[in-house]
């Protein structure tokens, strides 16, 4: 049996619904075999936009067909997240690591004893991937029952709890996080080519951002450290993004041109980072939803940003002549 607290710190995907893991426990009590069924029919839903709702038909014997309704929350960037427990349990060059390891949408398990520390620290990691959005499996707190998910060879974030450690270690092929105090090593499993991910000027400029904060940081003021650190790197990676969106007309929905967007990326290494991050399903759903959005209503804090930087190089170039 999943214990209650556990069901409502479970994410799966990014509809935050401990909803989902209600209606598989249901079924498991039922019979295994029934949980299939109904993550099959979860995988197949349309990804809902922000704000939107997605309804599932599931059938229970003795009660027939069900409709679940799912609902996406919108841009909620921050709004529940505490990022002090990352902080606290790594530093700033393992974080980056991690972050290099998400971007690229690897399996990472992240190990603790506390359940309140794998929940933050999860929800932390997904959060510093905005304006993206975490595509795959999310788990904050694996229940020992779906402990197998570990051998998914999908894109994953799950938070493990340690005396389940060894059920995790013999996995190849991922990121293992261990956030103990206690911990002789930070990274148990680990590719190993985690540090060349990210291009190393944008990397340094990262951690030099991240040096910006106080030692006794509140809430507020570490996230507002921790997005301006991390923001800015999306913003110089893929923030021209709107001028190789084509449209036939106003209202119309664009069409994004991959190629020769990474083709206008002057810094070589930049260039090879985003030719990856272009495969990612993270980039493309984030693409997609801006072709069907007329260009009009792409505000919020990342377009902000974008066009902050933009008018920077543009008074930069400006000086030079």
């Amino acid at each position: 049996m999943v214990h209650n607290h556990m069901i409502s710190e479970l994410d799966y995907s990014c509809l935050s619904l401990p909803q989902i893991f209600d209606e598989v426990e249901k079924r498991r009590q039922i019979s295994m075999a029934m949980i299939y069924p109904f993550m099959q029919s979860l995988r197949e839903a349309p990804f809902p936009a922000p704000g939107n709702t997605v309804k599932i038909k599931s059938f229970i014997p003795d009660k027939g067909t069900e409709i679940i309704s799912l609902t996406r929350p919108l841009d909620s960037w921050l709004e529940h997240v505490d990022f002090r427990t990352l902080f606290r349990c790594l530093t700033d060059e393992e974080v980056l690591l991690v972050f290099a390891a998400a971007v690229m949408e690897r399996r990472i398990v992240f190990i603790a004893e506390e359940l309140s520390t794998l929940s933050q620290v999860i929800h932390a990691v997904a959060a510093l991937l905005y304006p993206f959005t975490w595509q795959h499996t999310f788990i904050s707190i694996v229940p020992e029952i779906l402990i197998d998910v570990v051998m998914a060879p999908t894109p994953y974030l799950l938070g493990v709890q340690k005396r389940l450690l060894e059920q995790v270690t013999d996995q190849s092929d991922l990121l293992v996080v261990d956030l103990s105090e206690d911990k002789e090593d930070t990274f148990l499993v680990r590719s190993g080519d985690e540090k060349s991910i990210l291009p190393p000027k944008l990397q340094d400029e990262i951690l030099q951002a991240l040096r910006n904060r106080k030692e006794k940081a509140t809430v507020e003021e570490l996230n507002r450290v921790v997005s301006e650190a991390f923001l800015p790197f999306f913003v110089k990676t893929v923030g021209h993004f709107a001028s190789y969106v084509t449209r036939k007309g106003s209202g119309q929905p664009g069409v994004f041109q991959s190629k020769a967007f990474y083709k206008a990326i002057e810094s070589k290494t930049t260039r090879h980072f985003v030719k990856k991050f272009l495969q990612t399903q993270m980039f493309d759903l984030f693409i997609q939803e801006m072709e069907q959005q007329p260009a009009s209503l792409q505000q919020g804090i990342f377009h902000k940003k974008i066009v902050e930087y933009q008018e920077k190089k543009k008074r930069e170039k400006a000086k030079k002549k």
